[in-house]
């Protein structure tokens, strides 16, 4: 089973452009502030990128946390939606929208309301929850392959950061936990 998995993923992402990918990290080196918004097991991805991007040194907010300050201009909102309809998901894009913050997606419904409104999106083709025509084969659960190739996805976008930074793995070390 795990072969099937690795080999679902692996088609998938291979099917992310390169420059969908800088582009992607280009928007978030330019950011003030960045917020992230997802729902259910999205939202445990997203919020495993949202952690790795503070250990790099970004300054980084969760939706819906209590600590989680007004978004400026200046600021970018990712969400991370298979479906690209969640209704709280979508009341975030619409409210960084009024407040001119940039928004991206990382979609898996490039026909819905989320893709509709994000300023820029890549598209994971994978499962989502809605178990819509045209979306790939998969022997799991509906949406385990988008949420598995977005985890890799972010990732690699989290590598490459990474990488240009020249960070070593000590610097980075001292922004983790310490208090758990």
């Amino acid at each position: 089973m795990i072969e099937a998995l690795l080999e679902e993923n692996r088609s998938l992402v291979q099917r992310l452009s390169d420059k969908a990918v800088q582009d992607f990290i280009r928007r978030i080196l330019d950011a003030g502030s960045i917020f992230f918004c997802a729902q259910g097991r999205a939202g445990f991805i997203l919020r495993c990128f949202c952690m790795r991007l503070m250990h790099l040194g970004f300054t980084v907010y969760f939706c819906g946390e209590t600590i989680t300050p007004a978004i400026t201009r200046d600021d970018l909102l990712i969400v991370l939606s298979g479906s690209g309809e969640t209704p709280s998901t979508l009341e975030s894009v619409k409210s960084a929208k009024k407040y001119h913050a940039r928004t991206y997606g990382i979609l898996g419904n490039m026909e819905s309301r989320i893709a509709s409104l994000v300023d820029t999106s890549i598209h994971i083709p994978g499962t989502t929850k809605l178990c819509r025509k045209g979306e790939p084969h998969s022997l799991q659960m509906a949406g385990s392959l988008f949420e598995q190739s977005a985890f890799l996805f972010l990732e690699a976008i989290v590598l490459e950061i990474y990488q240009k930074r020249k960070k070593n793995v000590g610097s980075v070390s001292s922004r983790h936990a310490v208090i758990e």
